[in-house]
């Protein structure tokens, strides 16, 4: 994998976070995330048989991308999207590394419409948590190692809607987007009307009971799973495992 040496912050002499920070100290990154990334994939291609799409909304350098396309070759693909250039370019760059050749990688923001969106200048050679940025200004920006000036963009890249794809088929969503995540979803009704996938997004930065009220609306269960949600349409047959308590791992896919 390609990362950043400098892609951490440290909160005490022995204690930081980061993408970078866990591989380099590691050489692993939220393991048991991945791990039930995976076995979600698994049982969508026994649910739901082969093709299975997967995509990757904030892929930073990617994990995910990388675990999910070498697991997947051959019976499914992945969409990551990355808006900060350096970042795309060792997302790229892993993804060619890897031989992931079903996965297609776009430098480009994910969120409720679609048009252009502003990146804030960011020094890739200052220590810190690069994947922790926040596109948009708040009233609370989280400091990842270096204070970032909103009135200055490095550069503007698209922004789209995962409707405006128009896959015939999305079997899994990751929404890691440092607060845009109630966007993400907005802009992606449809396709979840009609795939049902499963799905995992981050609430720490996002207004958790707006997001657990439109996943309910819109047929979901929702599960607690550490920083983030997972959500489960009602038509899933997974759905009745994990009320029943029953393992869905990979013993008990394909």
């Amino acid at each position: 994998m390609i990362v950043n040496r400098n892609d951490f912050r440290m909160v005490s002499e022995n204690a930081g976070f980061g993408v970078g920070f866990q591989l380099m100290n590691t050489s692993s990154y939220d393991q048991a995330e991945v791990t039930l990334s995976l076995d979600l994939l698994r049982n969508r291609r026994t649910n739901y048989g082969e093709a299975v799409v997967a995509i990757d909304c904030g892929a930073n350098i990617g994990v995910y991308t990388v675990e999910w396309a070498r697991v997947m070759r051959g019976w499914g693909s992945v969409l990551a999207f990355e808006p900060q250039e350096k970042i795309y370019y060792a997302l790229a760059g892993n993804v060619a590394l890897n031989n992931c050749f079903n996965v297609t990688a776009r430098m480009a923001a994910v969120g409720a419409q679609c048009g252009k969106l502003a990146v804030p200048h960011v020094d890739y050679c200052v220590p810190s948590s690069f994947g922790s940025l926040e596109l948009m200004e708040a009233d609370a920006n989280e400091y990842i190692g270096q204070n970032i000036d909103y009135s200055r963009p490095a550069l503007h890249v698209d922004l789209i809607t995962i409707d405006s794809l128009q896959l015939p088929r999305l079997d899994l969503l990751k929404i890691d987007v440092e607060g845009m995540e109630l966007q993400v979803l907005e802009g992606a009704r449809e396709s979840i009307q009609r795939s049902h996938p499963e799905i995992i997004v981050e609430v720490i930065k996002s207004d958790e009971k707006a997001i657990a009220k439109f996943l309910d609306a819109a047929g979901y269960r929702c599960f607690p799973m550490g920083m983030n949600i997972l959500a489960v349409h009602a038509s899933d047959p997974l759905l009745a495992r994990l009320t029943s308590g029953r393992p869905f791992g990979a013993s008990t896919s394909t």
